[in-house]
């Protein structure tokens, strides 16, 4: 079993606010997303992959407002998009990198693995979207509170269907150069990552923290969780 990073999560407060920081900040107009019907979210995408990162994209998502979340009574959506604190961040601060999705093949045993260590990664859901090129399909670990975990260093994990986003994205002009994760138990989340085998983000000892670095047109740009 192997991990890698599939996705960075950037949460807007609306996904046309969502667009408009990223061509603030990096210049370029995010590709196509689509629709969740299951979560009632939409998104827009683009790549970031490089050599050490071959299939990594950026995901900016935000709640619909022409759709409501179809998950079970009580249930909530992903990435803690229900979360007031976060909303409210949002609203008051702009989008920003909240989490990240590590991908792999074998999504149950990487959930056992991590449920030894006492962590709950959440159940195994089955999702889809369409796309101008047909249908997506993936299973994803969401929990039925929503909570990301370990604020949004401990990843999401997902396993794709025959087709993986990136397989009709053009380039972008950015490139994900590191992604890091700071927390203060920093030795139980280097567990969590040794048990799903996760070895391409780092780990330091700090307040909770992801920082994320991309090479662009512009330059060196720096994304930083600040802790939400």
């Amino acid at each position: 079993m192997t991990a890698q990073i599939d996705h960075l999560v950037i949460a807007a407060s609306t996904l046309e606010e969502g667009v408009a920081w990223c061509e603030s900040t990096f210049g370029i107009t995010p590709g196509p997303g689509g629709e969740h019907p299951l979560m009632g979210t939409h998104n827009r995408l683009f790549s970031i992959a490089t050599a050490q990162y071959p299939n990594a994209y950026l995901e900016i998502i935000a709640i619909s407002k022409e759709a409501a979340c179809a998950r079970k009574q009580g249930d909530k959506r992903w990435f803690d998009l229900d979360n007031e604190t976060l909303q409210r961040s949002l609203k008051q601060n702009g989008p920003q990198l909240v989490h990240f999705v590590a991908s792999t093949p074998r999504t149950l045993p990487a959930i056992e693995a991590l449920a030894s260590l006492g962590m709950d990664r959440g159940e195994l859901l089955a999702a889809s979207r369409m796309t101008p090129q047909g249908p997506l399909s993936w299973k994803i670990t969401v929990r039925p509170d929503g909570q990301r975990l370990m604020h949004g260093t401990l990843p999401t994990m997902i396993e794709w269907g025959n087709v993986h986003p990136t397989h009709h994205m053009a380039a972008s002009g950015v490139a994900l150069q590191s992604l890091t994760a700071s927390l203060p138990d920093a030795d139980g989340l280097r567990a969590a990552y040794a048990a799903i085998n996760l070895q391409s983000v780092g780990v330091v000892a700090g307040p909770a923290h992801l920082i994320a670095i991309f090479n662009t047109s512009r330059g060196l740009v720096t994304l930083e969780s600040r802790g939400v």
